[in-house]
């Protein structure tokens, strides 16, 4: 019997749109509501490393007393734009006898889940790298923007707690309300864990295993930044973040190579991807085509240009244990 290879069980044009799918089943930030899509940032091929969105301002001034003495004022509409920036992406993987070692399943399946689950994990690396440098910029705005750090503080002050919390929200004003999501490291969800305040909600099999603090969704992840005890969590609203997907020239690629170990194989997965801030422009110029995660968490490539309250993120910096 001969052996299954990849290229008998990965019909590429199927492929790539399934593991993209599997991709945002497997994520958090997808599936609470955080990441949208946005027909906006969908790159259909034409050309450039920059998604140029415009929108219209909101309308300033006030109202006019009405009087027979004086004309009225005609006041206008500004404008501004938004900019996103296109991160460009590979997963490559060889293996031999790959496809072998899987074929007692649906190979297709299994290596779809596998890539999509990696792709998953750098993906939201990738989204966790340009909250660091977007809300850094509005961190580093006089006055702090949508920001609230305790970190600093004396003792239990320094540490979260349910006031500290709300007063993160309370960042935005009469918009806290559009707070819907908390992204934190696992050991500040042990924390929240320990303080008593976090409840389940019950999942679509009726399991309650969707974790809420203070009503909202909780997002554990581990790299959410943390340095010397310092922890950064961070609030979203829904459709904090938007996101497009492109279309590489070759999305999804199977090469095999006859003269390594009596033959090995080669999955290449290519992503051009936007996941962008909405309201925090990318200002920067990246070293390469696209840009790197550093470059991404660097607060000097980005600059705000929604009204702050309309910036949907608040970021939270504390300990989870006084110093």
């Amino acid at each position: 019997m001969a052996a299954t290879v990849l290229g008998d069980v990965i019909v590429p044009e199927i492929f790539n749109p399934y593991m993209i799918e599997r991709t945002a089943e497997l994520s958090d930030f997808f599936q609470s509501g955080i990441v949208v899509p946005v027909a906006d940032l969908n790159l259909g091929g034409g050309g450039g490393s920059e998604v140029q969105m415009p929108f219209w301002q909101d309308l300033a001034g006030d109202d006019q007393i009405l009087t027979t003495g004086a004309d009225l004022t005609v006041a206008n509409i500004g404008t501004a734009q938004d900019v996103a920036v296109l991160n460009g992406r590979a997963l490559v993987y060889g293996a031999k006898d790959l496809a072998g070692a899987l074929a007692g399943d649906d190979p297709m399946d299994a290596i779809a889940t596998l890539v999509a689950d990696k792709w998953n994990r750098r993906w939201q690396a990738c989204m966790i790298s340009t909250l660091n440098g977007a809300m850094g910029a509005l961190a580093a705005e006089s006055p702090a923007q949508n920001t609230l750090d305790i970190s600093g503080l004396s003792g239990a002050s320094a540490v979260l707690d349910g006031e500290a919390f709300i007063d993160a929200g309370g960042t935005l004003g009469d918009s806290e309300t559009k707070l819907s999501a908390i992204a934190v490291h696992s050991a500040t969800e042990r924390l929240m864990r320990k303080q008593g305040l976090i409840d389940y909600l019950a999942d679509d099999e009726g399991k309650p295993t969707i974790a809420t603090y203070q009503g909202k969704r909780v997002i554990v992840d581990d790299s959410m930044p943390v340095s010397n005890g310092v922890y950064t969590s961070y609030l979203f609203g829904q459709g904090a973040i938007g996101y497009g997907e492109g279309t590489p020239k070759v999305p999804t690629e199977i090469e095999r190579n006859a003269l390594v170990g009596g033959g090995e194989e080669y999955l290449v997965s290519r992503r051009h991807f936007v996941l962008h801030p909405r309201g925090i422009k990318w200002t920067g110029t990246a070293s390469a085509d696209t840009p790197t995660n550093a470059e991404l968490a660097t607060a000097g490539n980005w600059s705000r240009v929604y009204e702050q309250k309309n910036v949907r993120i608040v970021r939270f910096v504390h300990r989870i244990a006084a110093a």
